[in-house]
């Protein structure tokens, strides 16, 4: 029997668990961001107090897990490719939890290091590197934006939820005791959610006991020769460079403009906000405009709003203006993203090529902030650094365009299925 077109039955059966998963995803993707990443920056000069050493020593153990996240992102991709997402978002759950409770026993800076190695394996395994994969298998390309939408905004709450929670728990109880709290918090709840809701759907469980590896290498290797991929690469990549490097030195900036630490504070924590606005933007207009031109549209407004910062920062307003400009396309990458790939490539080896973007990109969220502050301390101000992120916005937009004017064949998952053995 053909599973091109099942009956509407199981069509209708596939998307309701298919929105479960979402659900699911929307809190365990809360949850997950809130302990394994966000708490972090809260508890950075308690631990750093607490181990008599800088914090620059301690951040040091972040970037090491945004490194090791990144070199999981490969493997954590053809994982999803071959057997889905259960067993491996379960696995890296509980993983994260351990790791929570090692972090919070940690004596030394080489045991902070050699946890966090651990934690970033652990968000590879269970955030939205491999989230978003296990949604592009349930879901046709009509309902696609809308379920990592479900998640995405609701998950985009996450800093705003967890880091003046951690803040409370820390005041009252210390910053070791708040992770155990955390740990309990992700491993109780995501775990079983992971374990029980998150399945394949049957028609992707059909189609990856037909696939074979060596088909899935072709698909990989035609995504890798794609010049498409590589413009989409350079422009997510650079994005990634200027949203990251923005979110860390944003506050600093504004108060070296004479604003007060509160208001700098506020006026950057509306990035996270701003995100989920610019995502029901681009969700809202996607069927009017071409998505390529949006998302180009959008990282060009934020070059512009870099560019200007230093002309409107001088004032609340034009500091708030301008940070409301730049923070609408601060999240869409993570939507626009799953859209381009799977239009391009199908979904037989997203997984795969996804996690092969997704380890540049997370290469440069990892090495973009310490470029940066070497850039402000041999330079002494942030007009460069400001100049920068702008200039990587404008190579971002650059970048989606090119990835559309690029010659357009047949799809790779079309073309390479004409060589699969049959």
């Amino acid at each position: 029997m053909s599973t091109t077109n099942p009956p509407a039955a199981v069509r209708g059966r596939r998307v309701s668990h298919g929105w479960w998963i979402v659900a699911t995803f929307a809190v365990t993707q809360t949850i997950g961001y809130g302990s394994l990443y966000y708490a972090f920056a809260v508890l950075l000069h308690p631990i750093a107090a607490d181990l008599h050493t800088s914090p620059a020593v301690v951040t040091g153990a972040f970037t090491t897990a945004i490194l090791a996240q990144a070199a999981a992102a490969i493997p954590v991709g053809r994982w999803l490719d071959r057997h889905g997402g259960r067993a491996l978002m379960t696995t890296g759950t509980i993983l994260g939890t351990g790791m929570l409770v090692a972090w919070s026993q940690t004596r030394t800076v080489w045991q902070l290091y050699l946890i966090f190695a651990g934690l970033g394996v652990a968000m590879a395994m269970a955030l939205y590197e491999a989230a978003t994969p296990v949604l592009v298998s349930w879901f046709d390309a009509t309902r696609r934006p809308k379920a990592i939408l479900g998640m995405i905004v609701v998950a985009g709450f996450a800093s705003t939820i967890f880091m003046p929670l951690t803040g409370w728990l820390t005041d009252r109880h210390g910053w070791r005791t708040t992770l155990l709290i955390l740990a309990a918090v992700y491993g109780s709840v995501a775990t079983p959610l992971h374990l029980l809701v998150v399945r394949r759907p049957p028609t992707a469980a059909r189609s990856a006991r037909h696939a074979t590896s060596a088909h899935r290498r072709t698909l990989i290797g035609a995504a890798i020769r794609d010049r498409r991929f590589w413009w989409l690469a350079c422009a997510f990549v650079a994005h990634a460079a200027a949203m990251t490097t923005m979110t860390v030195h944003l506050v600093g900036y504004l108060i070296s403009r004479g604003h007060p630490a509160t208001f700098a504070a506020t006026a950057a924590g509306l990035l996270g906000v701003l995100s989920v606005t610019g995502r029901l933007l681009l969700t809202a207009t996607g069927r009017r405009l071409r998505l390529h031109r949006l998302v180009a549209a959008i990282f060009a407004l934020q070059a512009a709003a870099a560019f200007s910062l230093p002309v409107l920062a001088g004032t609340r307003l034009g500091a708030v203006l301008a940070v409301t400009a730049f923070g609408l396309g601060f999240g869409i990458s993570s939507l626009a993203t799953p859209q381009l790939l799977a239009d391009r490539y199908g979904i037989t080896a997203y997984a795969s090529i996804a996690g092969t973007l997704a380890a540049f990109v997370t290469l440069a969220k990892a090495g973009a902030p310490l470029a940066a502050a070497s850039l402000l301390s041999s330079s002494g101000g942030y007009l460069i650094a400001l100049a920068t992120i702008g200039s990587a916005c404008l190579v971002a937009a650059g970048g989606i365009l090119a990835r559309a004017a690029s010659p357009r064949p047949a799809p790779v998952e079309a073309v390479s299925s004409t060589a699969r053995p049959g």
